[in-house]
């Protein structure tokens, strides 16, 4: 399953570029980081794509109940890719936020979008060592 962390916006800073590199390195290219000026366009035209919103209302879920819901959608067959959404300064417009087959919120807490991406990434990476039963999560 293709995973993209799209961003509006730039990762900027070396050091969070640095880390989300690093996560990427290890998820072995399962995960890809794209940097768009407007989420909207990027998202028109896709098709089969499961649509995760980052949004301070959505669903909190804990480290095991995040990769219980990517395998889900995994499982689900329906869907080629898994798009996770980061809106810009201004956040996400509401067309996107329509658009979202899931509303999560890694935490009440606001984050710059550049954070929330390295947050997001570590993640899915925790995630999938969840799922394999490896050492780490803990």
């Amino acid at each position: 399953m293709n995973i993209k962390v799209v961003l509006e916006g730039k990762l900027k800073e070396s050091f969070y570029k640095t880390g989300a590199f690093e996560y990427q390195k290890r998820l072995l290219g399962r995960v890809e980081i794209i940097e768009v000026n407007n989420i909207e366009e990027y998202i028109k035209n896709k098709q089969n794509a499961y649509i995760v919103t980052l949004e301070i209302e959505g669903k909190e879920l804990s480290s095991v109940e995040f990769a219980s819901k990517l395998k889900e959608i995994e499982q689900d067959g329906f869907y080629n890719e898994i798009l996770f959404l980061i809106g810009g300064a201004q956040g996400l417009s509401k067309n996107v936020r329509a658009k979202s087959d899931f509303k999560f919120s890694m935490s009440k807490l606001t984050f710059l979008h550049q954070e929330a991406v390295l947050i997001l990434i570590e993640q899915i990476y925790r995630a999938y060592k969840i799922l394999n039963n490896e050492p780490y999560h803990k």
